[in-house]
Parts: structure tokens; C-alpha cells; sequence
């Protein structure tokens, strides 16, 4: 824990953690120090001049975005001097910046207004500029308007901290202007349209594409939630004008650049309103499915499953919250049928998702065993996007992958071989330096020659205080070993709460995910977002979804379920985390909740099955097996391609909105 210091600002008395800036210390007593350059968790650069303040005993003012706090330290941030420079500062790029805020879409939320509000400028006093700067504008997420832009680099900064590194400054002085390379178009740039950029920028040079004329910030509802569309789970604000979604922005929308969620937890809300979504209960008349009513549906489903009994299964993605499975788990043991069985069983056994929860911001070292986290191809982006931060603010990173990954040019040491092998000879590498082991994982590694690589991870390893290991699922046991050493490892699923379904109960106790969808059933119930386009072999087959997918139109009966971000609930990221989802829109039509169409099922049955309360989520959070020596060896079995099951998960979303673009213009550059 840091080292309290004592300061006083504007005559307030405060006490901020060692190394804090002045602008952060002042945020802890309720004092706001103006600035348009900063960015809450990355070094200040002091560039808008704007956050200028004094400091008794010292000769010039003092940019207080890099100045940081000291014992006894006495910081004015109001004098007549630092006002007018605040103001000049502000009058000046008012000069230069379009004044059209009566329209302007950010009016609201915009730092330039706020401040020439404050400081009572209604004109520049300066010779007005204009540099009629083209707008880019050819994609559906993003609007780029070089006209608005007030150089405070942020979006730069942002987009170089996560490591996409898509814009930059072109120019010096009043004439820059921020660019792609060869200043192109986003779409033919290296852009993964993650919208960082969009939450960073201070006015309206950055702004979502479609936003026009959609409501201004303050009739928007704003909902913190959290997505569920991938492994990350990233925290997400919902903002909402009339029960329709409006836009989503990253949970760090506050300031502070340490949140991130890629295009398809930004943008891919539009396909709620899809053609593709089932808003009504249907049923299989003759070849054709129609619309029915749920009291028949429930009726339908309830009297084939009681029948099947034993012989049912249950299959659901491992994406469903926390209160869903639970109630799910019961309404199995009410049917009296032990299938039931989750996605999470095709890349992960249960013990490897039941590991600690962890702090990336904390580690001074990162290993990625056999993960190959992307932004561009989007598979768990926010991992990657999160390691390189971490890099770049001086954390050390070791790869190590049986294949080729980008995030290895980031990488103090890149070692590409078979992972347990190499994992275990990193250990060895640990006990030959002298390092203190469980006796175990001596007698283990006996016959272990670790090579030069490995010798070098082993002495990266020993050199840091917070060793922190990423990897896949089939490689936790070989991790978790690393860790008994010190540091945490966590084993990184595809799904989003693919954690939490473990936790909860789900295990598979009776037939396979693979088995159930493989040999037959008498009764199929599929839950959510599966990866199947082809009805499995059973008798009577239910489908539980949101959108009418193509394992949906060969069901027998389809159950419209919530769309992620119409039902509450919670979750469990990949760092062991629960985090709370919020309803942001009532669900489409006659749709339900997941738990609730469980519960009217379970009702039809004569069972009764209450809503699970908070302490009953806690409860099953602490299922987590004691941490002891296990195998080095990769367990087998466990591997799936991640990027073609979690575009497989979602397809209804990537085809049900803009997405699509990203998928087709990859296509078209790959000539596809």
C-alpha cells in the first residue's frame, strides 16, 4: 500500500497516496483543476496548459497533470494569475474551433463548452481560423472531423497506450492535425474501430457515426453493465433515449483509459432490432414453424421433458449469467437428468475456471501461454489490449505460443515450442537458479534440461515480485504449478462467463456437451448462442434464443430468450471478478428472461424453483479446488479454434448489425 501524503490544497487539507499527480490528489477533495490534455492513468504531458497551478515557495506555476504530490506541499489552483492564463488558453482555441455548439451533438459532455462557459466566452477574442479539414466518414462506427479536433492528443495517446497505434500527429503548431498513416481513411488503416478514441476526445472531433440527431447527452439513461460477447466480460455504459439504445461506450468513460471494449461490444447493441430476432414463442406445424402462445409453448416443452426424464439434455452457451444457471441446474434435477452441460466443456475442464482472481494492474511481470489475444482479429481484445498497456507502463511480458502471435513484438522474450514443455523447463530454470520449490515439482522436473530461452523466462520470472500467467485452459494445470513458485495464474476461457456457470454447478456430470450434441437425445434443450447449424440427432428438439438462428429453424418448439443487455444479472470475468449486468431496454416482444422461461417450465412441472438471492451466487463462488502440484502436461481434448467459435457464438450479432461491414471488408482485403 503507498505512503499517504499530506498536502494542502486551495486551503483544503488532503491526504493522496505517494506519486499521485496534483490533479488527481485535488479530485479526492471535491476540487476539479481544468485540463483538456489529461488522461486518468497515464503519465500528464502538460500540452493544453490548462492545468497550471501555484505552489508556495516556488518561482513559476506548475503543470499539475505530472507534478506530483509532496509532504506539506501547499497548492493554489484558483489565483487571479492562473485564471487569465486558463482563459487566454481557452479564448485562443475557441479561435480556432467551430462554434456551432446550439447543434453540436457532444453540447453536454463537452470539456471545451464547459470551460468557455466558466470562463464567460461567448466569441474569441482572437482573428477567427478555419482549415476546412475533409471529414472521414466512410465507415458506419466512427466520424473523424479534423475541424473540431483541438490537438489536446488524447486519442494519440489512448491509441498507443493499447498498442493499435492508428493515429498520430502530422505537423507541428497551429496547422497539426492528428492522421493515419499516409493520413487515409480509418477504413484502410490499421484501425480495429475499438471506439477508445471516440471515449478519449474531449469535443467533437471523434464521434460514434450514426449519432446524429439521435438525442443529446443529457435525455440519454446511462446503465453500467457489463458485455457478454466474449471471454473479457468488459465493463460497458449503456446509454438509452426512449428504451431504445442509443450508443455504448466503455465502462471507462469517466476519464480513465484503463477500460477498453472492442467494436463488437461498442457497436453490435443494433442487432436487438435485427429481422432475425424472435419476439414470440414458435412452434413446428407440419414443416414450417409458427407463432404460438406461451402457455402452449411452456405446455409443449414441460410435457416432452417430464416424458424424456432421464433421456433429456440440456446444452447451453457458457455466455448465460450466473442466476440463469443456477436456476437451470435445478430445473435439470427436476426433469431428473444429469445431462446438462455447458460450451465451456470444449475448451476447458471445470477445475481450470475455478482459479483465483487476479489484478493485471499489479503485475510487473505477464506470461501468455498459449494465447494469441488479438484487437484486430478480435479474439479476447480487451487481454490484449489490457497486456499491452501493462507493457507499456513497464511491465515485462513473456510469450509462449507453439505458434506465431502479434502480441509477441511487444514481448522482453518470445519462446515458440510445444507450452507445457516449455512451462515446465521454465521451472526447471527457476530450481536451477537456487530458488526455494515445493519438493514436489523437484522430483517432477528431475529430468528436465531447460533450454536458453527457457533459462532467460526462468530469470524474468525470479526478478519479478508480481508474476502474473495467462493461459489457456488445457495449459492451467502447468501454469498454476509456475505459481506455487509465486504470482497467480488464470486460465482465460472464450466465453464470457464461462467462470461462473462452472462456479455455479455446472460440470457435466451426466453426458457430455460433445456427447449430447453428437449421439442423440431423446429431448435436446439448447440454451443461447450455441455453436451448431446442424439439428443434432434427437428426437424433440427446444431452442432457447434471441434470434432465430439456423439451429433455431430446425427446432421443434424456439423459446424467445433476452438479448444480453435486456436482463440483470451477474457474472464472472476472467479474472475471477463478479461483476453486476443491468437491464439497459426491456426485452424484445414476448421475450423472457432466460431464468424466467426456466421457472415457467419448472412450474408446468408442479416444481417450483425461487429466484436465487445474492447469497446464494456468493455460495457457490467459493467452490474453488485447493491449489497443490498437478501435471505439466497439456491436457488434451481441450483445444477449438477461439476465433471461429466466438464468431460462431456470435453470429447473430456480427450478421444481425454493422458489423457485417468489418466481416465483409475483411474479405474483400483478404480477396476472398
Amino acid at each position: 500500500m503507498s505512503n499517504m501524503i499530506k498536502l494542502t490544497i486551495d486551503g483544503n487539507e488532503v491526504q493522496a497516496p505517494e506519486g499521485m499527480n496534483l490533479i488527481d490528489a485535488a479530485e479526492l477533495a471535491g476540487i476539479h483543476i481544468p485540463n483538456l490534455c489529461y488522461l486518468k492513468g497515464m503519465p500528464g504531458i502538460g500540452a493544453c496548459r490548462l492545468c497550471l497551478v501555484e505552489i508556495e515557495g516556488s518561482k513559476a506555476p506548475m503543470i499539475a497533470c505530472n507534478t506530483k504530490v509532496k509532504e506539506g506541499m501547499a497548492v493554489n489552483t484558483k489565483t487571479d494569475k492562473i485564471t487569465e492564463t486558463r482563459k487566454f488558453v481557452i479564448d485562443l482555441i475557441l479561435s480556432m474551433h467551430p462554434l456551432d455548439c446550439m447543434t453540436c451533438t457532444k453540447a453536454g459532455v463537452c470539456n471545451l463548452q464547459q470551460y468557455a462557459y466558466d470562463f464567460e466566452l461567448k466569441e474569441s477574442t482572437f482573428t477567427r481560423k478555419k482549415f476546412g479539414f475533409s471529414i472521414d466518414d466512410g465507415n458506419p462506427f466512427i466520424k473523424r472531423d479534423p475541424d473540431y479536433c483541438i490537438l489536446c492528443g488524447r486519442c494519440v495517446r489512448v491509441c498507443r497506450h493499447q498498442g493499435t497505434n492508428v493515429l498520430d500527429f502530422m505537423g507541428r503548431g497551429v496547422g497539426a492535425k492528428v492522421i493515419t498513416a499516409n493520413d487515409k481513411p480509418l477504413q484502410e488503416s490499421s484501425c480495429t474501430f475499438c471506439g477508445s478514441c471516440v471515449d478519449a476526445c474531449p469535443v467533437n472531433a471523434l464521434l460514434e457515426a450514426d449519432r446524429w440527431r439521435k438525442g443529446r447527452e443529457w435525455e440519454y439513461e446511462k446503465t453500467r453493465s457489463v458485455c457478454l460477447l466474449c471471454g473479457n466480460g468488459c465493463d460497458i455504459s449503456v446509454s438509452t433515449k426512449e428504451g431504445r439504445i442509443a450508443k455504448i461506450n466503455s465502462g471507462g468513460a469517466d476519464g480513465s483509459v484503463e477500460k477498453y471494449i472492442c467494436a463488437y461490444g461498442r457497436f453490435g447493441f443494433d442487432c436487438l432490432e435485427a429481422e432475425t430476432r424472435v419476439t414470440s414463442p414458435m412452434k413446428k406445424v407440419g414443416n414450417e414453424l409458427k407463432e404460438t402462445t406461451w402457455e402452449d409453448a411452456i405446455s409443449i416443452v414441460a410435457g416432452k421433458l417430464k416424458k424424456a426424464g432421464a433421456s433429456a439434455g440440456f446444452v447451453s452457451t457458457a455466455g448465460i449469467m450466473n442466476e440463469d444457471a443456477l436456476i437451470l441446474k435445478q430445473l435439470a434435477a427436476d426433469v431428473k437428468s444429469k445431462n446438462l452441460d455447458t460450451t465451456a466443456s470444449l475448451y476447458s475442464d471445470a477445475d481450470s475456471l475455478k482459479n483465483e482472481s487476479a489484478d493485471i494492474d499489479s503485475a510487473d511481470l505477464i506470461i501468455l501461454a498459449g494465447l494469441n489475444p488479438s484487437q484486430w482479429t478480435r479474439v479476447l481484445p480487451a487481454l490484449d489490449a489490457a497486456v499491452r498497456r501493462r507493457v507499456n507502463s513497464g511491465a515485462r511480458l513473456i510469450v509462449v505460443n507453439s505458434g506465431n502471435t502479434n502480441i509477441s513484438a511487444v514481448a522482453a522474450l518470445s519462446i515458440k515450442g510445444d507450452e507445457a514443455k516449455i512451462l515446465s523447463e521454465i521451472a526447471q530454470g527457476v530450481i536451477s537458479k537456487g530458488a526455494k520449490v515445493p519438493k514436489e515439482m523437484v522430483h517432477a522436473l528431475a529430468s528436465i534440461d531447460p533450454s536458453d530461452d527457457a533459462i532467460k523466462g526462468a530469470e524474468l520470472f525470479m526478478a519479478a515480485n508480481n508474476p502474473l500467467i495467462f493461459s489457456s485452459p488445457s495449459l492451467y494445470d502447468a501454469s498454476a504449478n509456475l505459481s506455487l513458485i509465486k504470482g497467480t495464474a488464470v486460465a482465460v476461457p472464450i466465453e464470457s462467463n464461462a467462470k461462473g456457470v462452472i462456479l455455479m454447478g455446472i460440470e457435466g456430470e451426466g453426458k457430455s456437451y460433445k456427447e449430447m450434441v453428437g449421439d442423440g437425445m431423446n429431448v435436446l434443450y439448447a440454451i443461447g448462442e450455441l455453436p451448431l447449424s446442424k439439428r443434432p440427432k434427437t428426437d424433440f428438439l427446444v431452442v432457447q434464443n434471441s434470434h432465430l438462428t439456423d439451429i433455431a429453424k430446425q427446432a421443434d418448439v424456439v423459446l424467445p430468450s433476452a438479448a444480453f443487455l435486456e436482463a440483470s444479472g451477474t457474472m464472472v470475468d476472467y479474472m475471477g471478478r463478479l461483476k453486476c449486468l443491468c437491464k439497459a431496454t426491456e426485452p424484445a416482444g414476448q421475450a423472457k428472461v432466460h431464468r424466467e422461461i426456466f421457472m415457467a417450465i419448472s412450474e408446468a412441472l408442479g416444481k417450483e424453483i425461487k429466484e436465487p438471492k445474492d447469497a446464494d451466487i456468493k455460495k457457490a463462488l467459493k467452490a474453488k479446488p485447493k491449489v497443490s502440484l498437478k501435471s505439466f502436461k497439456k491436457k488434451e481434448g481441450l483445444d477449438v479454434n477461439p476465433q471461429e467459435m466466438i464468431e460462431s457464438i456470435n453470429a447473430s450479432v456480427i450478421n444481425g448489425s454493422r458489423l457485417l461491414w468489418i466481416k465483409e471488408s475483411e474479405k474483400a482485403m483478404a480477396g476472398v
